[in-house]
């Protein structure tokens, strides 16, 4: 069986990341003699978010000027597209939007012990499901802790942030290739934007095997 890798680059506060990774979960069901490997990279969607977060409407309505009631439609849409794909988006008007450096050192540990998408997805769901606050140490170690990493291991890890400098390092190498929007999925040759539905990733999958063949 041929096996294609997928470079997904995103972050866990973007909802059409757990989107797209949903869709692409559906596309990989559909395909035939094709193996798929997905590998996560990371990216900030804010960067300089400061340690408490912004209010998510607040921050919403901030970058990307719209209306409340345009912000409340969104989040609603968001909702309703969960249902589609098996995934809970509980997005209350006092959600915050959080800083995800040290998510993404987390993320980085738990690829180390072979546990990166199972960490990557408890991530998504403390944050968009459970409203839990993925900037705080405390909390890492929880979800850590939940898909079998040591805790002790998580909080020096968290602590010293001994993979502060590979985090953005990764997340420069992916810039300096042209991504500034997540998600990103990198399928071959080819640079899939935006949270695609399932025919298209599944056609840009088989085309990749194609090529690779």
């Amino acid at each position: 069986m041929q096996t294609i890798t997928i470079d997904m680059v995103s972050d866990v506060v973007c909802p059409w990341c757990i989107v797209g990774y949903k869709r692409l979960q559906q596309a990989i069901k559909t395909l035939d003699n094709i193996n798929v490997e997905v590998k996560f990279h990371p990216f900030e969607l804010n960067p300089t978010m400061p340690t408490e977060g912004q209010n998510l409407r607040d921050h919403v309505i901030e970058k990307y000027g719209i209306t409340p009631a345009q912000s409340k439609e969104n989040r609603q849409r968001l909702v309703d597209i969960g249902r589609t794909i098996g995934f809970e988006f509980n997005l209350a008007d006092d959600a915050t939007m959080q800083n995800t450096f040290k998510a993404h050192q987390l993320i980085h540990y738990a690829n180390e012990m072979g546990l990166a998408v199972a960490m990557k997805m408890r991530l998504f769901e403390a944050y968009f499901s459970e409203g839990k606050d993925i900037n705080n140490i405390d909390i890492l170690v929880q979800e850590g802790s939940s898909i079998g990493l040591d805790s002790h291991s998580i909080k020096a890890v968290l602590s010293d942030e001994r993979y502060g400098d590979a985090v953005r390092q990764l997340e420069s190498v992916w810039m300096q290739r042209g991504i500034q929007s997540v998600p990103t999925f990198v399928i071959g040759n080819q640079g899939v934007a935006g949270a695609q539905d399932p025919n298209t990733l599944a056609a840009f999958i088989k085309e990749a095997a194609r090529e690779a063949q």
